[in-house]
């Protein structure tokens, strides 16, 4: 019997060892190609890239996970006790694995055998770390020992706190988030510092399954899921029972935070940000790289661009009479649910979509567009109003079949079902509530720019009436004729090299042969004043003096200046170019004139001030001045620290001076009278472009420039009379108004050694009296007034071969040699 007994002991001793051989077998082939878990010391997941404006705000963010990276020391305790509670309560005390889990987990799964019920994991954080990072997430046996052992690898290659780190940084949560910080955000807008008790536990709730317990959808099943973990925590000794109590009876309060840009008015700028990014570092690092952009943007600045430009592009078109309504639905059953389907202008909240539901003598009974809950269901209140025939008597003008109509009624020009846009009617608009103004997208279009002169950071941009509509970006993207607005350039080019703002050039006829052809200038509006001092020239913005200027100087001159400024890269030099011709952009030319604002130095335009990379350190800033004793760490009765100013000065400071002053004198007499209104020192120079195509103006005071045009997206003429004095200047004035309010006038500074000599504004000799025609003049050392009276391009001039075409005046002025009409 013993021999027997020791006959099977062998046996059973044999088949184990030959079990015990397979199974280390079996691991060791599961083992032998583990990945390295080596690398989860070198961990960078992709992180979120913010964009923040001036002042801090944020504006936009940037991901293709939503993450955050936050130190576990950042985490607050009772987050992590959400999370334990929820996912691994033994977590501190387990070596990578909890043996009593992974045993329960095994006997349920053999009871659930052929119930098709889902297998049990029972994985520890650790193991989820080891299946998140170095493994797949599928069901089997052989991912499940891998994950084990590589989940007791880990606990003895880090700390427990860091594998915490990881996992909480790497989850995924639902909604596009990833990571406790990015998930925060993303459900309740709050840092996870903010997070209270019921919203720790349901963020805790959601790695099982986020589509399980969605907020929206499965709202009860998330509910009895976060409070399952509320429980946990109270039983786990990490809240009360009054807590635990107060935290299960609150609503899960989610509120979804929308991607994307953040700063309202600010989506032209921050694509314009996105844009520069990837220019510099690539798709991946904006996506991905966790970067910190701090902006120049000043966003009270921006929205009051944003409103003067709208307004000035809403004034023309509404001059233009109504082209009829955005679409048309059916109203017969529930109009709201229609009318829901209808895209709107996001970035103009100003706005409202409606639908004509009755029209009448006395105007329009309208249904607002329903508004969408928190869950991004469509309300179920229908909330109506009223548009009076005073609130669209603009529109009483409609265009029909191609042609311009007078409308009788309201109901002449909107039908029921038609879809429109109305904005709420202020106070003195509309008597009564409910009332609102009907309005339309304007066709005309636009680009602005406002810059600091000194440094180049760019304060404010609009690229266009509504990002919504049109991303294209009219401040950056569009190339437009400038038209006189370069003149400046060209007037710069000069005084930088002998001439002096009472030089007189004749403002008469000129024929210029291109070619086979001949190119015969006119001034706007016709005539000729005759002989006329630089100043006269640029104030009236004389397109004869201009070509006959660019023409003694040399247009080698000329695009070497424009070059200079960044105007154009490689400038044609023809004549027609001396007139704004060529093609450019609202921030070069804001950029030129900055030149001119601060005395001369070059700029650089910036719309960012500095980049930081994940880890804070700084990879970019846009101040480029040196500053050698800025990072002493005590002070030993040095000097203090000067920044040194290292940019190039690309146009003499007194020169500055001189086209400063003489566009001064454009704003107090010339075409952009309009803009003296502001009642402070304002130089700046209207454009307006053959056909009336492009209405310009581009004007600064000493510490702030801005630019902007207004033309049609496909350049046609926008009628007789709209130039850049009529259209733009307005805007500008506008925008002026409301971001100096509350500043003292500054005046444009003299630079030392210049001279001011009184001189006869018209004949640009010095002056021997006192009158209306008498005006200070700036020269430099070395220079004056002429001693004897000349005209430059006088001798152009065939008085009697083209007596026919120049005006009586002007021929006064030329034989008698006397400043003529300006």
């Amino acid at each position: 019997m013993l021999r027997l007994i020791g006959y099977f002991f062998g046996i059973g001793i044999a088949l184990a060892l030959l079990v015990a051989a397979g199974v280390a077998i079996y691991v060791g082939d599961l083992t032998k190609d583990l990945p390295d878990y080596e690398v989860l010391a070198k961990y960078e997941p992709p992180v979120t890239t913010r964009v923040h404006a001036s002042d801090g705000v944020l504006m936009a963010e940037y991901a293709r996970e939503r993450r955050l990276f936050l130190p576990i020391k950042a985490v607050p305790d009772r987050v992590k006790a959400a999370f334990l509670s929820a996912e691994d309560k033994n977590f501190y005390s387990h070596p990578g694995i909890d043996v009593y889990g992974l045993a329960r987990a095994v006997v349920t799964n053999i009871r659930n055998i052929g119930s098709g019920a889902r297998p049990v994991g029972a994985s520890t954080i650790t193991q989820q770390v080891a299946k998140n990072f170095l493994l797949t997430s599928r069901q089997t046996y052989d991912r499940k020992i891998r994950e084990a052992i590589l989940a007791l690898r880990i606990e003895q290659a880090f700390t427990k706190d860091r594998i915490l780190e990881l996992y909480l940084n790497e989850i995924f949560f639902g909604f596009g988030a990833y990571g406790i910080a990015g998930a925060a955000l993303t459900y309740f807008d709050k840092s996870v510092n903010e997070l209270e008790i019921h919203e720790a536990a349901y963020l805790a709730a959601l790695p099982k399954g986020p589509n399980n317990y969605h907020p929206f959808r499965h709202t009860e099943r998330a509910l009895e899921r976060r409070n399952w973990v509320i429980g946990q925590m109270r039983q786990n000794g990490y809240i009360t029972a009054e807590e635990a109590a107060q935290a299960a009876s609150m609503p899960l309060g989610v509120k979804p935070r929308r991607s994307g840009t953040y700063m309202f008015a600010g989506e032209y700028f921050t694509e314009e940000v996105r844009r520069e990014i990837i220019d510099r570092y690539g798709v991946d690092a904006l996506y991905e790289g966790g970067l910190s952009v701090r902006t120049t943007i000043d966003p009270k600045m921006q929205k009051v661009a944003r409103k003067a430009l709208q307004q000035g592009l809403m004034n023309y078109d509404m001059l233009r009479g109504y082209r009829g309504p955005a679409g048309t639905i059916d109203i017969s059953g529930d109009w709201g649910m229609a009318l829901s389907e209808v895209k709107g202008l996001y970035d103009v909240p100003e706005w409202h979509v409606a639908v004509v539901l009755a029209a009448g003598e006395e105007g329009l009974d309208i249904g607002l567009q329903p508004e969408k809950e928190v869950s991004g269901e469509i309300s179920s209140e229908r909330v109506r109003g009223f548009v009076s025939k005073k609130n669209m008597q603009w529109a009483m003008r409609y265009k029909k079949d191609g042609k311009t109509v007078k409308a009788k009624s309201p109901a002449d020009v909107l039908q029921p079902g038609a879809v429109v846009f109305v904005e709420k009617a202020g106070s003195g608009e509309e008597e009564g509530e409910g009332g609102y103004k009907l309005r339309q997208p304007p066709e005309i279009e636009g680009g602005m720019v406002a810059m600091d002169p000194h440094t180049g950071r760019v304060l404010a941009m609009v690229g266009g009436f509504s990002f919504a509509e049109s991303e294209f970006n009219r401040a950056t993207q569009a190339k437009r004729q400038p038209g006189s607005a370069f003149k400046p350039i060209v007037y710069a080019a000069a005084l930088d090299n002998g001439y002096t703002p009472a030089s007189v050039v004749m403002d008469g006829p000129i024929s210029v042969r291109v070619g086979n052809d001949v190119w015969e200038p006119k001034n706007y509006g016709g005539g000729f004043a005759g002989p006329s001092t630089l100043r006269l020239g640029i104030e009236k913005s004389r397109n004869l003096m201009t070509v006959r200027l660019a023409k003694d100087m040399g247009m080698n001159l000329v695009a070497e200046y424009a070059e200079r400024f960044g105007v154009y890269d490689d400038m044609s030099q023809v004549l027609a170019m001396a007139l704004g011709s060529g093609e450019t952009t609202v921030m070069r030319m804001v950029s030129a004139y900055a030149i001119m604002a601060n005395g001369g130095k070059q700029i650089k335009p910036s719309l960012i001030d500095r980049i930081q990379d994940r880890y804070g350190k700084t990879v970019y800033k846009h101040d480029e001045r040196l500053c050698e004793g800025c990072s002493a760490t005590s002070w030993v009765n040095q000097p203090e620290p000067e920044l040194i100013d290292n940019r190039e000065q690309v146009l003499d400071p007194m020169t500055a001076y001189q086209i400063t002053s003489m566009m001064q004198g454009v704003v107090q007499r010339g075409t952009a009278v309009t803009v003296s209104k502001l009642g402070r020192p304002v130089a700046g120079k209207t454009g307006t472009t053959n056909d009336e195509k492009d209405a310009w103006f581009v004007g600064y005071t000493p510490d702030l420039v801005v630019g902007l045009y207004m033309g049609f997206d496909t350049p046609r003429p926008m009628g007789h009379g709209s130039t850049g004095g009529g259209l733009a200047a307005p805007v500008f004035t506008d925008f002026m108004a409301q971001v100096l309010k509350d500043k003292p006038p500054l005046e444009f500074q003299v630079p030392e050694g210049m001279k001011l000599i009184a001189i006869d504004r018209k004949t640009g000799m010095r002056a021997d009296g006192e009158g209306g025609g008498i005006i200070m003049e700036a020269f430099k050392p070395g220079t004056g007034p002429a001693d004897s009276y000349s005209v430059i391009g006088m001798e152009n001039i065939a008085i009697q071969e083209r007596a026919k075409t120049i005006s009586p005046q002007a021929s006064r002025a030329i034989s008698g040699g006397a400043g003529g009409l300006y």
